[in-house]
This record gives structure tokens, sequence and C-alpha cells, in this order.
């Protein structure tokens, strides 16, 4: 037996329904899950097309105790909630005017990396997102990183 792919991640959200409208309304991803479990919402979006479902969760129980999700939400809140999401777009120039154009905070403008061009922004919550137009690997040649 082995691991066949990813097919879910997660992100500390502070408010779920503000999320939803971030990674959905303007980032144009799509509800792969929206169920209410009784001890948590379990809120799941994705990009169209795509298998890969991102959890949209908010910090607390099951996951953590009250003061563990405390700590998080603080955390998210800086930018330093532990994780982040890299997407891939056909045209990062186009939807960089987009969202700027929608008040998304940019965190770096597109710039040309050995590896593709990029940005970043972050979400409402600090988590930090980049988008980009990334090279196909036999182009990447000795990229170190």
């Amino acid at each position: 037996m082995t691991i066949t792919h990813t097919r879910l991640s997660s992100i500390f959200v502070l408010d779920q329904d503000q999320a939803l409208d971030f990674y959905v309304g303007t980032l144009g991803l799509e509800v792969a899950v929206d169920a209410d479990l009784g001890f948590m919402r379990w809120l799941t979006v994705k990009v169209p097309g795509d298998d890969r479902e991102i959890l949209l969760e908010r910090p607390g129980p099951p996951a953590q105790d009250p003061v563990t999700a405390e700590e998080v939400r603080a955390l998210v809140s800086k930018g330093a909630g532990g994780g982040w999401i890299g997407f891939s777009t056909d045209d990062v120039d186009a939807l960089h005017s987009d969202l700027v154009a929608k008040g998304v905070e940019i965190t770096q403008s597109p710039t040309d990396m050995s590896y593709g061009r990029d940005m970043g922004i972050r979400d409402p919550f600090g988590n930090n997102l980049r988008i980009g137009e990334i090279k196909p690997l036999e182009q990447l040649g000795d990229w170190d990183g």
C-alpha cells in the first residue's frame, strides 16, 4: 500500500462565513462540503475542477482546547497561523489586477522567480497565500529551492 495523492488540507480561519465570502466570492473557489457535524462545522472549498479540498477550520474543539484555540487565533491574526496555501493561475498579472480591484491585501506584487512568476496575498484573517504561474518541472533545470 502507498499514499496515492493529497485530498485535504486545512487552514485556520476565525469566521467561516467571512472565509466563505473570501475564498468563494473573492478568489472564485467553490464549496465542496458545508456540513454541521454538531461539534463543528465542516466547511471545505476547492478550485473548480480540482479534487483537492481545503478545510476552512475554526480554532477550537475538537482539535484544540479553549486555551490553545485562543493562542492559535492570536497567531493566525499575526499571519503566523502555521500554514499557507499555494495556488496556480495561468495569468498572475491579470489576477493581481483583479484582486487589487477587489481590495485584497497584496503582500508581494507579481515577481519573476526561478520557478516562474508569483505573488503573495493575505486572507482576511492573516493567512499567507501564494498564487503563481509555475514553470513545468522540465523547465526548472537545476533549481535548488
